[in-house]
């Protein structure tokens, strides 16, 4: 398989208008491609990872990349895949989000091979004017016909005039840009088939489309913020091996060909092993998960991550790599209890774990929020497959 091949297979869904015609333009020139991405939250997971890889690739290969952050479409919000809208945000949670993306990415993106830019640069001096004139190449009837917008209408439920406006926005980012090729998500192809007509109506020239599948979380949902079943880039590598070793044994090869630089005649191989049972799902997934968290965080602390794994998950003892926390006044309810650990969920996501049971308080599993409890010193607290504390009383 030669480069361009492997550029347009590899960590690819679809490529749009054809896969043919993107092949010959790459064999003629170097293209300028960009990927978006819309600052929601603080944290990046393992899912960004897939096109963030491949944009990398198209780097080496002497292309022109740009990674875009969304800091003028996220202040409408985009639609995709949502049932419901999002909430705005506010430019102070946008910087506070945006502060530590590039610490998170460093360790797959070589900064001196792409460009970073901000589409609010562009995006939020547009006068009214100009919103029209870029509205006037687009029918309401066309943005409407979105997936996710005709759902709500079938409810009876809302559809936001602004958000109606979020595929405008990020289309005009490839006007501006006047790129070659967009990359997203498969959630994205509908906003960047918007930015392709635009591109075609307003540069009079082409865009290519490719889409890059979504990995699957530890929950085997689709990988979100919102589902709360995300391996986040700056999760602890203690915690980012218990996530990968939670999920189910169909994403093992995914994950390995998707977010990782295993070379893929070893990934063949291995899916081969699995498939005639040379191999055991366990073992592989262990591979997988040594793998990933070398290549974040090295292969000393991937080790220590295994063996941390190995005796507090599988023996389910107590090492000393197992975290403490410091808890005051006992007792109280198993609710509180856990609104006093860094674990970063809702109030109504605490509840909905508990009830499911999964919570366990030395060794037992309790399954009411209100629960008193009165912890004994040592411990140990387990909260969902892959977060283990040992409590400490003070």
């Amino acid at each position: 398989m030669d480069q361009i091949d492997e550029l347009l297979s590899r960590r690819v869904d679809t490529i749009l208008p054809s896969k043919a015609g993107l092949k010959k333009l790459l064999q003629t020139k170097k293209i300028r491609l960009y990927q978006g991405f819309d600052p929601t939250a603080s944290h990046l997971h393992l899912g960004h990872t897939v096109g963030l890889h491949l944009l990398m690739a198209f780097a080496r290969a002497g292309h022109e990349v740009i990674i875009l952050f969304g800091t003028g479409t996220v202040l409408v919000g985009d639609p995709s895949l949502r049932e419901n809208a999002r909430q705005l945000i506010t430019s102070t949670e946008i910087n506070q989000n945006l502060s530590t993306w590039k610490d998170q990415v460093a360790p797959i993106v070589d900064f001196s091979q792409v460009s970073i830019k901000q589409n609010s640069d562009w995006l939020v001096p547009l006068t009214l004017k100009d919103i029209i004139k870029i509205a006037s190449h687009i029918s309401a009837v066309q943005l409407f016909k979105r997936d996710s917008f005709q759902r709500r209408l079938q409810r009876g439920d809302t559809v936001w005039y602004h958000e109606t406006m979020y595929p405008l926005l990020q289309g005009y980012d490839s006007v501006v840009m006047d790129v070659d090729l967009e990359v997203g998500g498969t959630d994205q192809e509908f906003n960047m088939l918007i930015g392709r007509e635009l591109q075609r109506k307003m540069n009079q020239r082409d865009k290519y489309v490719l889409t890059v599948p979504m990995i699957l979380g530890t929950d085997g949902k689709t990988m979100s913020k919102t589902s709360g079943n995300c391996i986040y880039l700056d999760d602890t590598p203690n915690d980012k091996f218990a996530k990968i070793m939670s999920l189910i044994d169909s994403q093992i090869i995914p994950y390995l060909k998707l977010i990782t630089h295993t070379p893929l005649a070893q990934v063949e191989q291995l899916e081969k092993d699995l498939h005639q049972d040379r191999l055991h799902p366990m073992a592989a997934k262990k591979q997988l998960a040594t793998t990933i968290v070398s290549e974040w965080h090295g292969s000393d602390l991937a080790q220590k991550a295994q063996s941390y794994f190995e005796s507090t998950f599988q023996k389910r003892s107590v090492s000393d790599q197992t975290p403490t926390f410091n808890l005051t006044a006992p007792p109280l309810s198993l609710l509180d209890l856990l609104k006093q650990l860094p674990l970063g969920v809702s109030h109504a996501q605490l509840k909905r774990v508990i009830s499911e049971g999964g919570v366990e308080l030395g060794g037992h599993k309790i399954t009411d929020p209100q629960a008193l409890v009165s912890p004994k010193n040592g411990d140990l607290l387990q909260y969902g497959k892959h977060y283990f504390v040992q409590l400490k009383i003070i």
